[in-house]
């Protein structure tokens, strides 16, 4: 009788379906784990003395925001500029939107340029969809409404990667006001899909409207902080808008510190390993105490350098990279 030969396992790179970037509720564990991989190439780029490759030379790529930004924006600028795509900003309340032109209609104009890639940012939530279904070009979802921040949510597991190579088992913590934060639900899809627990942590008021109902992935709610913060390997903190005030979503601000602040003593009940995230911009004193923003376990500055690795690599993809 023969022997069977057993054949030799193939390691095979991770599918990449996806045309437009508008949440990550449509991302596999393999495609996270795929932009991870082309992060860490992208990296090595970052620490050249020239950082700049012809990847993308010949693609334009065109940042639409309708919202003020600051680090997303740039980092997107500069991901395009890296690759040596042409990059062109546009900036709606000095384009013809302000004249009352519609997001279809300004689509249109941009597609009939020849954009390759929109990354849009807009105060509706929805709007990058609309977006998707009337335009050829990518589009990638830079935060709309309360809805979605995908490639904040990117970068975060990115960041959260390069510290804890293996996710699967780890407990998340977000703090603050969920309710309006589209960093946060992005955050909660990305980790459940890489198999971390997620507790929210929030006055009652704050909790978004979909929990248990299949509009979000299953997690866990914890009021008390020092309970909630107990072993946890990650806590992100969330800006307070401190307009939830005004709307009588809080008491007041004093009773929101004094209830939800990430200090000292209380980040003492998690992990001493674990790390404090914070996606911007930082209100120190209210969300979160200056030394812990400052501090060892803060990886806030490095969430920020991040960013432009995450955003050239989605770039890449996005553009059939991986298939070169």
């Amino acid at each position: 009788m023969r022997a069977t030969q057993t054949k030799p396992k193939v390691e095979t790179t991770p599918t990449w379906r996806h045309h437009h970037i508008l949440d990550l509720d449509d991302f596999t564990r393999e495609e996270i784990e795929l932009v991870f991989q082309t992060t860490r190439a992208m990296k090595e780029i970052l620490s050249r003395p020239i950082k700049r490759v012809p990847t993308l030379r010949g693609k334009t790529i065109v940042t639409l925001f309708y919202e003020p930004s600051t680090r997303t924006r740039l980092s997107f600028e500069l991901a395009a500029k890296y690759l040596s795509a042409d990059v062109v900003n546009l900036n709606a309340s000095v384009s013809s939107v302000a004249k009352g032109e519609s997001l279809i209609d300004t689509l249109g104009t941009l597609q009939a340029l020849g954009a390759d890639i929109i990354v849009i940012r807009h105060p509706h939530s929805g709007a990058p969809y609309i977006a998707a279904r009337h335009i050829e070009a990518s589009i990638v979802n830079a935060g709309d409404g309360w809805h979605a921040h995908p490639t904040q949510a990117l970068l975060d597991l990115y960041t959260l990667y390069e510290h804890k190579a293996n996710l699967n088992g780890l407990k998340a913590v977000i703090i603050g006001d969920i309710m309006h934060s589209r960093v946060a639900r992005s955050n909660i899809w990305g980790l459940t899909t890489m198999g971390i627990g997620v507790t929210l942590c929030c006055p009652p008021t704050l909790l978004p409207i979909g929990l248990g109902e299949e509009q979000l992935p299953p997690v866990k709610i914890e009021p008390n902080i020092e309970l909630a913060l107990d072993g946890a390997d990650m806590v992100m903190t969330l800006r307070l808008q401190l307009e939830r005030q005004k709307s009588g979503l809080l008491p007041s601000i004093r009773e929101y510190i004094n209830l939800y602040q990430l200090t000292e003593a209380r980040l003492a009940r998690a992990k001493p390993d674990a790390l404090v995230f914070h996606p911007g911009p930082v209100n120190e004193g209210v969300e979160i105490s200056p030394t812990v923003a400052h501090g060892p376990q803060s990886v806030i500055k490095e969430q920020v350098a991040n960013g432009v690795a995450v955003r050239m690599a989605l770039l890449y993809l996005l553009t059939g990279g991986h298939k070169q």
